[in-house]
């Protein structure tokens, strides 16, 4: 797509307000599907989601000066770990302690690139260690779309032809939205099937207040829940660079400068760290959102801020979350065997376009270690089928796709060029 000038830009971001209105419709849309699937998936509470996606959007904006049209979501990347941890460590709230780190992090290196530099930074995380670890985290959960999917196939198979259909053969900005779309379908699908009691979820309504404050949970904190969640933030660094900068052609403007990235990292880390707070997943910036901005052509930050206000306030509303909890597995299964997939595909894609030599041996190593350490140490379970991971002391665990994004990372420091 051919980048705009700023003349064009300056024309297109001044809308009346009811065109606001729909346009930030629109944004909540194309993020809602995969904000809400992630507390779905991992057992966090999707009213919290919501809340800390529309307050951490708006923190975001309020660090990058308001100039960056983006909406921060649930990250895809972190569901496995939390999973992980919720199981060893006995509840979510130690996840949102690693979350709130994980947060940390991203302002310290957020610190660093202010201090060193974009181009040194990211040295440490080329495509070679970027890709297979997106591969990894796509292929680890695998297993729990399979899972889920098996409660009713019946149901699973429809939500996964209504995605490939909607994704291959929608229209315009219908073909944004074939998450929400298949969900809606598989819902219906659901009540023909006598999967979903109405009368139940008429009965559950009735007890549910129109208006209530989302569950807010305090974090709490353990080394190992720390140490197997906060180290994911080494791969979706790599990921915030590609959305900023995908962000950046579609609207014109170079936003790695200004404001900069150290600037929007800090945004994302600040966001995290609120989301760990409360009990929400962690935030990261979301492609849909720049697919809507490609589409409508509209890059004003007002609207994306003004979605941010709505979505806050959709998470009030107690009979909201009734209905996403009344969802089947098995249509979130559905979604899963199409997402999970994808993330997988997109580590491919990773590689492919950085076209990385698997002739060379020291590439072929540093792949072989993260997959091996990353998928074997996910198969490694104890006698209730928990993740293990790897111990290290009496306290220290890793979870696979931590230690492997370690190991991916030293590797290519340690490991010498050949060419």
């Amino acid at each position: 797509m051919a980048v705009e000038t700023m003349n064009q830009v300056k024309e297109k971001d001044h809308v009346s307000i009811g065109r606001k209105l729909i346009l930030s419709l629109q944004h909540i849309l194309a993020m809602f599907g995969a904000t809400v699937l992630v507390p779905m998936l991992t057992g966090l509470n999707p009213a919290v989601a919501l809340f800390s996606a529309g307050a951490g959007t708006l923190l975001f904006h309020l660090v990058t000066k308001g100039m960056v049209p983006v909406f921060l979501g649930s990250s895809f990347a972190f569901i496995a770990v939390i999973v992980d941890v919720s199981n060893r460590f006995g509840g979510l709230q130690y996840a949102q302690g690693g979350i709130l780190v994980a947060g940390v992090l991203y302002v310290i290196m957020a610190a660093l690139v202010k201090v060193f530099g974009l181009d040194r930074i990211k040295s440490f995380f080329p495509p070679v260690v970027t890709g297979p670890m997106i591969i990894v985290i796509g292929l680890n959960l695998s297993p729990v779309a399979i899972d889920m999917a098996s409660a009713n196939w019946t149901l699973a198979i429809i939500v996964l032809a209504t995605v490939l259909m909607v994704s291959l053969f929608g229209k315009g900005f219908f073909k944004l939205l074939p998450i929400l779309i298949a969900v809606t379908v598989g819902y219906v699908a659901a009540i023909a099937l006598g999967v979903i009691n109405l009368t139940e979820l008429a009965s559950s309504l009735r007890e549910t207040s129109m208006f209530a404050l989302p569950a807010v949970t305090p974090p709490k904190f353990h080394l190992g829940a720390i140490l197997t969640i906060a180290p994911i933030v080494l791969v979706v660094f790599m990921e915030h660079i590609g959305d900023i900068t995908t962000n950046s052609a579609v609207v014109g403007k170079d936003f790695l400068k200004n404001p900069g990235l150290h600037r929007t990292l800090l945004g994302d880390g600040i966001a995290t760290m609120f989301a760990g707070m409360v009990g929400g997943p962690a935030n990261t910036t979301y492609g849909e959102n720049t697919g809507v901005l490609a589409v409508t052509k509209v890059y004003d930050p007002s609207i994306i801020q003004l979605a941010a206000f709505f979505t806050l306030c959709l998470s009030f509303v107690g009979y909201f979350s009734v209905i996403l909890q009344s969802i089947p597995v098995a249509v979130m299964g559905g979604i899963c065997i199409v997402l999970f997939g994808m993330i997988a595909s997109v580590g491919l894609r990773t590689i492919v376009d950085a076209k990385i030599d698997f002739a060379e041996n020291r590439n072929l190593l540093i792949a072989a270690l993260i997959f091996v350490i990353g998928i074997g140490t996910a198969m490694y379970t104890d006698a209730d089928g928990n993740t293990i991971g790897i111990q290290l002391g009496e306290v220290v665990q890793l979870s696979g796709l931590s230690l492997a994004a370690i190991v991916g990372i030293v590797a290519n420091k340690v490991l010498p060029q050949t060419k």
